[in-house]
């Protein structure tokens, strides 16, 4: 036990001097659990690793690719860049819905990376997340939540959507991200943010 929470901490120290060095990365926080699933599942199973790939995406998932995956934007047209090669949620969102009465576990919701400690709807398109010792992915945009949650739990569509005080649709079921650099990612392991330079945009669904 002890050896691992060495490794974990030596793992957080090397991430974090890794998005000081490019620039960043004072927001920080940690993998709680990865998933994949190899079918166009809305759930996806948890597993020990995931290897993101670069250009791709995650390993033996459905949705990796350089171009598009997703039926939808498959059937509108396939050569489309593929802007949703890695979907998280933060677990922050899960501790909201229990408050709610519902029961949601990571990859339920059909993402690869669940994290925590880090405010994922608030990045800027552009920002970089540098997880654990090697992969870097690039926030792309929201996932945009679709009728087949409400198959998972009735109202559950609805309890990930809500609004701004300006009155804009928000949209809580995480971002999408394309990998930059490649690695594997396990639980525990850390996430450094790097902000983009310059004028910052907001989130959009991709």
């Amino acid at each position: 036990m002890i050896s691992v929470t060495l490794n974990l901490a030596d793992d957080y120290g090397k991430t974090a001097a890794r998005a000081r060095r490019s620039g960043g990365g004072t927001m920080m926080g940690r993998v709680v659990s990865v998933s994949l699933s190899p079918a166009h599942s809305m759930s996806k199973p948890r597993v020990d690793a995931v290897n993101l790939i670069a250009g791709l995406g995650v390993a033996g998932d459905a949705h990796a690719g350089a171009t598009v995956k997703h039926r939808s934007r498959v059937a509108r047209d396939p050569s489309q860049p593929n802007l949703r090669q890695v979907h998280l949620i933060h677990a922050e969102l899960h501790d909201e819905l229990g408050a709610a009465g519902f029961v949601v576990a990571p990859g339920a919701m059909g993402e690869n990376i669940t994290t925590r400690g880090i405010d994922l709807l608030a990045l800027p398109v552009g920002a970089r997340l540098g997880i654990g010792a090697d992969a870097v992915v690039e926030v792309t945009g929201l996932r945009n939540p679709c009728a087949q949650l409400d198959g998972l739990q009735p109202g559950l569509m609805k309890a990930v959507l809500g609004r701004a005080p300006d009155g804009g649709l928000v949209r809580k079921a995480g971002i999408m991200a394309i990998v930059l650099t490649g690695g594997t990612v396990r639980p525990g392991d850390a996430i450094a943010v790097t902000l983009p330079d310059g004028p910052r945009r907001a989130l959009e669904p991709v």
